[in-house]
């Protein structure tokens, strides 16, 4: 018997054929095809295997240009559930997670997500993801995944794609200022490969500048120039 309500998740991805495979396998392991409509990799012009490994771990293809806001919006576009789930593609979710998701739905909760842990022991780090219990949108970002209702998606008009960074924590945002948002008590665990390529002082200190700097009300273009500047550089 099928569920009132499905979820199809939506992973943007470029050029993560190392990871995408194992995060697909592990969204079979922890979730429920009973529950889940679909998931839907949204390839941004990847130049190595993603697509092909997606494909062949059953997630569904969309090809996008590149940029997350416009993936997660062609995901959302043709998306079949009734709930999005969007989920980074170095992002493992715990145990049910579907069951979790459609239970808070079911309690009155058009959009949430659940708390974080990164896969590193780092003290620093740790402190950050211990901050994402909190129910603040200063504590919110996409690496701690977001579930929403469709029609709140579609009410909100989804991702700005005028962020090429931080497009996650502007639409969550919006969603507090329309629904209340849920926080869910069990984590997913997202990997601190930037923080382990970077220096995990260097890219929290920037990332707390770009917070910044949108609190100031700096343009989408210019968090980007400046995350291109001090973080991809």
């Amino acid at each position: 018997m099928k569920p009132n309500k499905t979820i199809s998740i939506i992973i943007p991805v470029l050029n993560e054929e190392g990871f995408i495979g194992n995060i697909l396998d592990h969204l079979t392991k922890t979730g429920s095809s009973r529950f889940i409509q679909e998931i839907i990799c949204v390839d941004g012009g990847s130049h190595d295997k993603t697509v092909a490994v997606s494909e062949a771990h059953g997630a569904k293809i969309v090809h996008s240009e590149k940029g997350r806001a416009k993936q997660m919006n062609l995901g959302a576009q043709k998306a079949q559930g009734d709930i999005l789930y969007f989920l980074h593609a170095d992002t493992f979710t715990p145990k049910d997670f579907d069951q979790k998701i459609l239970t808070a739905v079911d309690q009155g909760y058009d959009s949430g997500c659940f708390r974080m842990k990164f896969d590193t022991k780092n003290p620093f780090l740790r402190f950050f993801a211990y901050m994402s219990r909190i129910n603040h949108r200063l504590c919110r970002g996409g690496d701690q995944s977001l579930f929403v209702k469709k029609e709140l998606f579609q009410k909100t008009k989804g991702f700005n794609e005028a962020y090429y960074i931080y497009e996650d924590t502007e639409f969550i945002t919006r969603l507090y200022q329309k629904a209340t948002f849920k926080i869910l008590p069990d984590a997913v665990i997202t990997s601190a490969r930037k923080y382990r390529e970077k220096g995990w002082m260097k890219v929290q200190f920037h990332f707390g500048m770009i917070h910044l700097k949108n609190y100031l009300g700096a343009h989408p273009d210019e968090l980007y120039q400046y995350y291109k500047k001090h973080i991809l550089a």
